[in-house]
């Protein structure tokens, strides 16, 4: 991308994810009070004195820590750090200068990055002259800040923006497809994040509930820009614990309300589970375009009926979105893998479709013939006038005598004759219904 990229780093509980918030205008990042509760690379665009740039939260550096999870997101942070254009140094005033903030610099020192210094928490004047103990670190400016009162932020931006390095001119990027990878825990949806782009973006474990913030990533395929949002998992609302996990939930439910195709994906070795359908139905009640991706193809004993047999099942299951496209597919050893995002722009190009108004009354009339619509105490449905008035997601609106005859077995009907012709692969279509107005006598 060409807007330069700004890291926000530190050891744990600095307030890294508070400022973070603070510089993009709204609660993005989970802010808990709660040593480790950023674990990913987060990403948002910020703009400064006319000046955007993408701005990335980390989880907080533990050093010499053998425990997993912490080497994890030790690699994460230092990956941010290498793609960084300039580097935020969160501290805190209340701790002071900790070893821990030294082992860091050590590691700053050798980026050959603008660093500039953050003591945060400086909430009162007494704070602000603790903040002096930062210039020991040797790297330079120390700005006191409040991420939580958004004191100090200005200043802290200001010397951003003056070591940002100039942006050159581009020519206008086509707008991005938003694709959300949404499912159960444990699925392996940031596994197959880190397939699609070919490396570790986001930290994989066997622990499930690992991801927990909603995670932006911008690639290209084969010339389109697709901004991948991999989620936490989602869990059943009663299995749902208070604090962080509920918040993880929330942001993969907006995730789905951002994007226009959600990746629903399956746990071959578990089948179909009522959270899957639960997910599902949340995908249709935002009217999100979908993919069904069964995961972990690899761990099933196979023979030549088992897939269309696995179809089956999952088409039985999931009853209420039969257009949904279902690929099987191995994250872990890259089976198929070339077929999920070739699935999820080709279903996107599919909700964007606009079917000419000609075209769709032809359709109606021809319907009809072949399938009389319904009467009821003697009166019969008459169409007049079918158009289509808007997309994302398509939406048809049918002009009729008397809206109350449409039984939903007749929309059905002309549901899947317009598929039929138009396919609208993945896509929900909304079909109104407008009886004629009774017009009251003035």
């Amino acid at each position: 991308m060409a807007k330069p990229l700004v890291a926000i780093v530190g050891r744990q509980n600095v307030g890294k994810s508070a400022l973070f918030n603070r510089i993009v205008g709204r609660r993005q990042a989970i802010v808990e009070d709660l040593p480790g509760t950023t674990r990913d690379r987060l990403y948002a665009d910020a703009e400064w004195q006319g000046r955007v740039f993408a701005l990335v939260d980390t989880g907080g550096l533990v050093l010499g820590s053998d425990d997993d999870l912490l080497a994890r997101v030790r690699v994460q942070a230092q990956q941010a750090m290498a793609d960084a254009d300039v580097i935020v140094f969160v501290t805190d005033v209340l701790d002071g200068v900790t070893p821990a903030d030294e082992e860091i610099v050590h590691i700053l020192r050798h980026t050959q990055k603008p660093v500039i210094v953050a003591a945060n928490k400086v909430d009162s004047p007494e704070r602000r002259v603790q903040a002096v103990d930062f210039y020991s670190l040797g790297l330079g400016e120390v700005y006191p800040v409040s991420a939580l009162h958004g004191v100090g932020v200005a200043d802290l931006l200001d010397a951003v923006v003056v070591s940002l390095p100039e942006v050159t001119e581009k020519e206008k990027e086509p707008a991005a497809v938003h694709v959300a990878i949404v499912g159960r825990t444990n699925v392996g949806k940031s596994s197959l994040l880190n397939a699609l782009l070919r490396e570790e973006r986001a930290i994989v474990s066997d622990v499930a509930g690992t991801t927990r913030d909603a995670i932006d990533t911008l690639l290209r395929w084969h010339g389109q820009q697709v901004m991948l949002i991999d989620t936490a998992g989602i869990r059943k609302r009663g299995k749902v614990a208070p604090g962080v996990e509920k918040y993880s939930v929330l942001r993969a439910l907006k995730a789905i309300d951002r994007a226009s195709v959600a990746l629903l994906m399956i746990d071959a070795t578990e089948g179909i589970t009522a959270q899957d359908a639960h997910i599902a139905g949340y995908i249709l009640e935002a009217s999100k375009s979908v993919v069904i991706v069964v995961n972990k193809w690899d761990l099933i004993r196979k023979d030549s009926t088992t897939m269309d047999a696995y179809r089956d099942h999952v088409r039985g299951q999931l009853k209420f979105i039969p257009y949904a496209p279902i690929l099987f597919i191995s994250a872990l050893t890259r089976q198929r893998i070339e077929q999920v995002l070739e699935t999820a722009i080709r279903v996107h190009q599919q909700r964007y479709q606009r079917i000419p108004t000609s075209a769709l009354n032809e359709l109606v009339q021809e319907s009809i013939v072949r399938h009389h619509p319904p009467s009821r105490a003697g009166k019969r449905l008459k169409f007049y006038y079918a158009t289509q008035p808007a997309l994302d997601p398509p939406t048809l609106i049918f002009f009729v005598n008397d809206s109350r005859l449409v039984h939903f077995s007749y929309q059905r009907y002309l549901e899947n004759r317009i598929r039929e012709r138009w396919g609208f692969e993945g896509t929900p279509l909304r079909l109104r219904f407008r009886g004629r107005e009774k017009r009251s006598k003035s």
